[in-house]
């Protein structure tokens, strides 16, 4: 039997603007990049092969 998932504890003090800081500088992608990605998502989907 599986264990239950506990919730998720919530950020305060120098814990929450450790994580702030860390995530600022997260580089967004360019459309371009989102477009390429789809693509090649869409072609791994048409080749996959998944039992149901």
């Amino acid at each position: 039997m599986a264990k239950p998932i506990k919730e998720t504890p919530f950020l305060s003090g120098k814990d929450a603007k450790n994580f702030i800081q860390d995530n600022k500088d997260v580089k967004k992608i360019s459309e371009e990049e989102k477009t390429e990605i789809q693509e090649s998502y869409e072609v791994l989907k048409s080749i996959a092969e998944f039992e149901i």
